[in-house]
């Protein structure tokens, strides 16, 4: 059975996009960097996310990289403990130089969350529910 989980995306800059993670909250391994890749982790469970380098990730995808300005390949969504949480790592996005395309905003009456494009367009979202106001 599988027991983990890793993200891997092509970057144009490795050392740019492993800044950008980290000031948005996420941990960078550095015991898995090399010049052509890097690894940050995110949440409780440390999800793996490998930042490679466009040429190297191609060489094992066999495919061409998504042109991420005119079209999204895939959504990474990731949660919050808070309302308060989501605002804050929307202004660290800002901050980092991301782009948020979704700003924070109450979604079907018991979500809350915004969208943003990394530095490599590749889009994210961050969401708190309150299960005490989903619909049943």
């Amino acid at each position: 059975m599988t027991k983990e989980l890793w993200v891997n995306l092509p970057v144009k800059d490795v050392k740019k996009s492993k800044e950008f993670f980290t000031r948005i909250g996420f941990t960078p391994e550095e015991t898995h960097e090399t010049a052509d890749m890097t690894c940050v982790k995110v949440g409780e469970k440390n999800i793996a996310v490998l930042l490679f380098a466009e040429e190297t990730i191609k060489g094992f995808m066999k495919n061409e990289i998504s042109d991420t300005q005119a079209g999204s390949e895939m959504m990474v969504s990731f949660d919050a403990e808070s309302r308060e949480e989501v605002d804050e790592t929307a202004q660290k996005v800002k901050d980092a130089g991301g782009n948020v395309f979704s700003e924070p905003a109450e979604i079907q009456g018991w979500m809350y969350g915004f969208a943003f494009a990394d530095l490599d367009g590749h889009r994210w979202n961050q969401i708190f529910m309150d299960f005490s106001k989903m619909p049943k």
